[in-house]
């Protein structure tokens, strides 16, 4: 209690409490000692490739290097990675697994033409209009059935087109202003 005449004690304010603790001399010594491991390993980086510059380059040893041959399908996905192929050889991956992905009905009567990789477009031409108009009403279902196989946002939108029609011929029997037998098709 307060005695009459005497202040009131002041709570001591109370120290921040440090969110980390400082590093003891054992954690020093060991970011001291692995800072110098990679000083060494790098020295000794250096220190190996001024020698095989000047004995002339790499010699051919018992262990394996950059230089040995590779089988075909090694060659071929490291030739596709650093060239940065990924996406359109998957989308050609799935051009060629067409009939497994949209079914065997589906796949008799509508193809995948190309594959736009900046727009992320696939465009797909059907044999009839009626199919045309099925795949249309079947593409949000399909573009998520390829983002999943592919990878989400490789596929954005699909273009349907319909069919080419015949060519188109210019003679007597053609009427004025109509555009011949490609008004029935598209």
């Amino acid at each position: 209690m307060d005695q009459p005449g005497r202040p009131s004690p002041v709570p001591e304010p109370s120290a921040p409490e440090p969110s980390a603790p400082e590093p003891s001399g054992v954690d020093l010594a060991r970011v001291a000692l692995r800072a110098a491991k990679e000083q060494a390993r790098a020295r000794g980086a250096a220190a190996q490739q001024k020698k095989q510059a000047r004995r002339g380059g790499l010699r051919s040893g018992a262990r394996a290097d950059g230089r040995d041959p590779l089988p075909l399908g090694a060659a071929i996905n490291r030739l596709i990675t650093e060239r940065g192929w990924e996406t359109p050889a998957a989308v050609g991956g799935v051009m060629g697994r067409w009939p497994q992905m949209v079914g065997p009905e589906v796949a008799q009567h509508c193809e995948p033409q190309r594959y736009d990789e900046d727009a992320r477009v696939l465009t797909v031409r059907c044999d009839s209009t009626a199919w045309a108009t099925q795949l249309r009403l079947l593409a949000p279902q399909l573009v998520a059935r390829l983002n999943a196989d592919l990878g989400q946002g490789t596929v954005k939108m699909i273009k349907v087109l319909g069919p080419g029609g015949p060519p188109r011929r210019y003679g007597p029997l053609r009427s004025p202003g109509s555009t011949g037998p490609g008004d029935t098709y598209g």
